[in-house]
């Protein structure tokens, strides 16, 4: 069975920093052979795509409203992805899932086959 579980959401002023953390173990699940990505849901709204990374960490894609705050990493020796956060705006407050696919990065959620429960991230203005 696969998990991932996040970390690192809070509570941040207008203009500051968070990072997030995506820990994946499961006994047969490879995590350098996963593409990892990052969506976001914020209340009365779809999911959104954020970031994703491909298997080596080699390219990372970026829906526009983050692009140049946000960075999304990877450790494949520690099964773990990153969500670094700067310039935090209120419009950024939703709760922050990872999700992991077989497939080349996509937006799409159903292309993604396992999630985690979600890390709140609250910015205040």
């Amino acid at each position: 069975q696969v998990q991932l579980v996040e970390s690192g959401g809070g509570l941040v002023q207008a203009g500051g920093s968070l990072r997030l953390s995506c820990a994946a173990s499961g006994r047969t699940f490879r995590f350098s052979s996963y593409t990892m990505a990052w969506f976001r849901q914020a209340p009365g709204k779809e999911r959104e795509f954020v970031a994703a990374i491909t298997r080596s960490g080699s390219s990372t894609y970026y829906t526009d409203s983050v692009k140049g705050r946000f960075a999304i990493s990877r450790d494949n020796a520690k099964n773990t992805v990153y969500l670094q956060m700067n310039s935090l705006k209120p419009e950024d407050t939703a709760v922050y899932c990872c999700a992991a696919s077989t497939t080349i990065p996509t937006t799409t959620p159903g292309t993604y086959n396992y999630w985690g429960q979600g890390t709140q991230v609250t910015v205040s203005s």
